[in-house]
């Protein structure tokens, strides 16, 4: 059985979709009777890699530099759209692929619906329509109607949350939609002594509008004027950037909220294991890669409803909070700050939560889909 992959972006280039395509990968390289070739950006020039003696990589170069590893713009997609639809035609000509594997419906899925071979797509969020407000006009002329088109030509569409199946049912009621959930190393991610005395609070997540980072700054503002001996972890870069920083140096709190900047996927682990406390202030999400990476790393969690966090998140483990309201999320930090019991509790029942949502599940469905299709 041989499969094509595309997906625009691969460590360390790009943001879940990435690192979800990287370890579905380390989990299928189990599988012998199974040969992958993805197809992906470069940053720099054209290269190859050998990922595991079944699979391998195929860097394209679409003139990406190292100051933008987590953002793609439309001339980035349109690129790697041309670049990878004519590499795709060459290795098709020398290969006998099954099947086509796209992450996001676009550009990938319209890639693999012109190769005239099966294919099947994971909806990852930003690739289906209304998912992301900047998008809406487009979304509207364009791509929901291309989607359902791309989408009704596929073999299956899978979404990585309910939240994400039911946006995408708005937009074509009658396509049949499974779900398979993201999932997380808990061995990379484990819980580790803390050494660190203060309080802290991470979030790791694009600086961008969607992302609700505002409201955790203003309630952590909040937080450390009553709760001095307190720490707040920010890494991510975006858009928002200069306006974030320029808030919090407003509070003369610089010390106490520490900007990180892009930080090495596999160097986060150690981050999450000095901390206490997870938000995830976002107004959308497809499944947040890095809720299951914090999960994992044994902290309590403070979420909005969205992308799948009511299916990981509950009272044993964490909170549920209101999107766009900074006092929901200063009461829950006050409240896990004053019980410490309850945030003990927390943290060893996210890390149970987290060992339930295992890679080699998810290689799991997504092999038995590949049978089930061939």
């Amino acid at each position: 059985m041989r499969i094509l992959m595309l997906n625009y972006e691969f460590p360390p280039l790009g943001g879940g979709a990435g690192n979800a395509t990287f370890y579905l990968l380390k989990e299928l390289a189990k599988c012998d009777n199974l040969k992958i070739d993805l197809i992906t950006s470069s940053v720099g020039k054209h290269k190859e890699k050998q990922f595991a003696k079944n699979i391998k990589i195929y860097y394209l170069d679409i003139g990406k530099s190292d100051k933008s590893l987590h953002t793609q713009n439309f001339k980035d997609l349109l690129k790697y759209s041309w670049k990878s639809r004519e590499f795709a035609k060459h290795l098709i000509s020398e290969n006998n692929y099954n099947l086509i594997h796209s992450f996001f419906g676009i550009p990938c899925g319209y890639i693999a619906m012109n190769l005239r071979l099966p294919y099947i797509i994971s909806l990852r969020g930003s690739d289906t329509p209304f998912y992301s407000r900047k998008y809406f006009l487009l979304d509207k002329l364009i791509f929901k109607k291309l989607s359902k088109k791309i989408w009704k030509n596929s073999r299956a569409v899978i979404a990585n949350s309910e939240d994400l199946k039911n946006l995408a049912l708005n937009s074509a009621p009658d396509q049949k939609i499974g779900i398979i959930y993201n999932g997380v190393d808990t061995k990379e991610f484990r819980p580790s002594n803390k050494t660190n005395q203060k309080f802290t609070v991470i979030s790791t997540s694009r600086l961008i509008k969607r992302k609700g980072i505002e409201y955790l700054i203003d309630a952590f503002i909040r937080f450390n004027d009553k709760y001095n001996n307190s720490k707040l972890l920010l890494i991510g870069d975006g858009d928002l950037k200069k306006e974030l920083k320029e808030r919090v140096r407003k509070a003369d709190i610089q010390n106490k909220i520490d900007f990180l900047g892009l930080v090495n996927h596999f160097e986060i682990a150690a981050y999450y294991q000095q901390s206490d406390v997870f938000v995830l202030p976002s107004l959308n999400e497809g499944m947040s890669n890095s809720l299951l990476e914090a999960m994992a790393s044994g902290l309590a969690i403070v979420a909005t409803n969205t992308g799948g966090v009511k299916n990981l998140v509950n009272s044993a483990n964490g909170v549920i909070i209101e999107k766009q309201n900074s006092n929901d999320i200063f009461n829950t930090l006050e409240r896990l700050y004053l019980d410490n019991n309850l945030l003990r509790s927390m943290k060893v029942n996210s890390r149970k939560r987290a060992e339930e949502m295992s890679w080699e599940k998810v290689a799991g469905e997504y092999y038995q889909l590949y049978l089930s299709i061939i």
